[in-house]
């Protein structure tokens, strides 16, 4: 199965990001529906189908996340470590997208199952060549298990 025209779900706290994330995607032509998540409890809300998140229709499960790792509330290694924690999501592709280049923090993602582990470049050019490369393997190439988007939680 592969990931065209599967929700991404983004989980970032800041605005800016967010709002070059959106426009490197569509200058790499990546073409998923992205929902955000703002903080690490709204992306834990989100999964679970809680709160404003309740309608799967509008707020389908991803079969990816883009999850920072300094978020307020919960943050992306704690988000990550709750997703592992669950049956449902042990097949979760989860991508750290952070500014963080400490190898503790690639370690402790890794040993907590994280897929890939990126550090967001610092120009928006370089952003739209990663977002081609992550286009190219996880949506054009990689083959998903059935199982991604058909557990409800």
């Amino acid at each position: 199965m592969k990931l065209l025209n599967r929700t991404i779900l983004l989980v970032e706290d800041s605005q800016d990001d967010v709002f070059f994330m959106n426009r490197a995607c569509k200058k790499a032509l990546v073409t998923n529906p992205i929902n955000v998540a703002q903080d690490g409890q709204e992306a834990i809300d989100y999964l679970s189908g809680e709160g404003k998140f309740k309608d799967r229709k509008q707020f389908e499960l991803p079969a990816v996340v883009l999850l920072d790792l300094k978020l307020p509330h919960k943050n992306g290694l704690e988000v990550l470590q709750w997703i592992r924690s669950r049956p449902q999501f042990k097949t979760l592709i989860v991508v750290l997208l952070t500014s963080s280049r400490e190898n503790r923090d690639v370690e402790a993602a890794y040993k907590l199952g994280a897929n890939a582990f990126l550090v967001k470049p610092s120009h928006f050019d370089h952003l739209v060549e990663m977002l081609k490369a992550f286009k190219v393997f996880w949506i054009d190439q990689n083959e998903f298990p059935d199982s991604i988007n058909s557990s409800e939680t």
